[in-house]
């Protein structure tokens, strides 16, 4: 089933398909009524949706860009137990199928994968692990390294309970007040009825062992890839995108915000952010 929506000079659709471990994902677009310029596949972070990111798809979708996005497994309205994924690969297989859509929805167009925190791990262990032929990728706060040390009591019961009870859901330690400087946005992050602070002992678990693979897999880069991170980070660490920035090699290019929280996307100042991407992505085309 889609739906189509039209406002102004965009078309909003949602639509789904069966991940290959049975369930049902959400995925909707944003597309100009003209053929796009490139399109962008967008990957969401930890206990979020992608309809979070309706004001970035406006901004691109006004400058001739279309975006396509979808929930995570155990995430928005995508099926599954919340913040649950018992391999990471499936994650990966999901990513693929974004990239599918994008491609068969608009045939012929460039085509960008956007990550944003733990989208932004599983964008660069994709792009590392699977190597795909697409125009560019872009990481934002990538969850290489996180920005502060987890509590080791988690740890030892995510290890424990990983394959004896690998959906065991403990609050994901998330700090809510450094998302953004924007109080509203934080405010709006807490009462959003599809957000949620949970995460399970495989997921846990799979997602630290894909970001130590990232610390020690940096290599090289077939296509055009921009990191950034806002400074003032203490979700994700700053510190280890810049880390695998220098061990990677190609045409990389790292900008840190000065002073900004974990999500630069929704930082006071996002029109430069906004800005900069849109920039980077011209000239890769």
């Amino acid at each position: 089933m889609q739906l189509t929506l039209k406002l102004n000079e965009m078309q909003e659709k949602e639509f789904h398909w069966r991940a290959k471990t049975g369930e049902k994902v959400y995925a909707r677009s944003w597309e100009p009524n003209t053929t796009p310029k490139a399109v962008i596949c967008l990957v969401h972070g930890l206990g979020e949706h992608c309809s979070r990111y309706q004001h970035l798809a406006d901004f691109f979708v006004d400058q001739g860009f279309a975006v396509v996005a979808n929930d995570h497994l155990g995430h928005g309205k995508t099926e599954g137990k919340r913040g649950h994924g018992a391999k990471f690969e499936h994650f990966m297989d999901n990513v693929g199928r974004l990239l599918e859509e994008g491609d068969s929805r608009f045939p012929g167009v460039p085509v960008i994968l956007y990550g944003h925190s733990m989208g932004g791990n599983f964008v660069l262990n994709y792009l590392l692990r699977r190597k795909p032929k697409i125009a560019g990728v872009i990481a934002t706060g990538p969850w290489i390294k996180l920005g502060f040390e987890p509590p080791a009591y988690l740890v030892f019961l995510g290890k424990l309970t990983r394959k004896l009870a690998p959906s065991f859901a403990q609050k994901n330690s998330l700090d809510t007040s450094k998302l953004s400087h924007d109080k509203a946005v934080v405010d709006k992050y807490i009462n959003d009825p599809l957000v949620h602070d949970r995460v399970t002992s495989s997921m846990g678990m799979e997602m630290l062992d894909a970001a130590k693979w990232l610390q020690d897999n940096a290599g090289k880069i077939d296509v055009p890839l921009l990191l950034m991170h806002g400074s003032s980070d203490e979700i994700t660490s700053p510190k280890g995108t810049e880390e695998f920035a220098k061990k990677a090699t190609g045409d990389i290019t790292l900008k840190l915000w000065d002073g900004w929280y974990h999500e630069i996307h929704n930082e006071i100042g996002k029109e430069e952010f906004f800005a900069y991407t849109l920039n980077w992505i011209q000239q890769k085309l």
